[in-house]
């Protein structure tokens, strides 16, 4: 049975488009009070407005995680804002694929960056914060989510350092779970398989020709679809974790 997130706070990265905004608009119907964060202000004021037209409450924080010190000030900023937080969506990433010889290293660099650092920024940052709000009312319970991705099970050609960021989120997720879970906080990887984001549009234009091309023809995921996952993960009695959940397209086959 699902809980409401009623007096909780999440604060949610990448939340300027895709399933980070998707992600925090949905969180903010079960009624949670919401930090937007990502680089993008003039978006994340836009989804403010619609969080709070609908009578959700959302605040705007304008940072890039991949700096330690956005990164840190981001989550500061949460709980000096709303009091608490009981809920990260480590959500803010980069896919830049193609082959591994003669590939551009700050495409290789920015990955790592962004997918791995980034997101050890947060979780160090909230970490003490979700353990204290684990610790008490209203739910007695705290929720860590990383974004990974089907790269993070399934290695391909010419997908290495994606894999290599997924594989490793993964690894994180599983060593921190293990570490905090007689305290309450939840920790748990969602991977997404094909969905139809912006995700894509960040590649160098032939290899995004050949990315979309392994897709032709089926139906991708929505972002509402990978946000609807994240809800049901975070919305479980204390007593229930979800773990991971791996989300493919019907006719996505491998």
């Amino acid at each position: 049975m699902a809980e409401r997130l009623d007096g909780t706070v999440a604060l949610v990265t990448g939340a300027s488009s895709g399933i980070g905004a998707a992600t925090a608009r949905a969180l903010a119907e079960q009624g949670a009070a919401v930090a937007l964060v990502a680089r993008r202000k003039q978006r994340l004021d836009e989804l403010a407005s619609e969080i709070s037209a609908a009578g959700g409450r959302a605040h705007v924080i304008e940072a890039d995680i991949a700096d330690q010190e956005q990164a840190t000030a981001a989550v500061a900023r949460t709980a000096d804002q709303f009091g608490r937080l009981d809920t990260v969506i480590n959500n803010a990433g980069v896919m830049l694929l193609g082959p591994a010889v003669d590939a551009p290293i700050d495409e290789w660099n920015r990955m790592v960056t962004i997918n791995v650092q980034g997101l050890l920024y947060v979780a160090h940052a909230a970490l003490p914060h979700l353990l204290a709000a684990a610790a008490g009312e209203p739910r007695r319970v705290a929720d860590l989510v990383n974004i990974s991705s089907v790269a993070g099970r399934v290695v391909r050609n010419g997908s290495a350092v994606y894999n290599l960021t997924k594989h490793g989120v993964g690894a994180f997720s599983e060593s921190v779970r293990q570490e905090v879970a007689r305290r309450h906080v939840r920790v748990s990887l969602v991977e997404p398989g094909a969905t139809d984001t912006e995700l894509s549009s960040h590649m160098r234009p032939e290899v995004r020709e050949r990315s979309l091309s392994r897709f032709a023809g089926i139906e991708r995921l929505r972002a509402e679809d990978i946000a609807d996952a994240i809800v049901y993960v975070v919305t479980r009695p204390r007593r229930v974790a979800v773990n991971e959940i791996l989300v493919r397209p019907t006719e996505q086959d491998s």
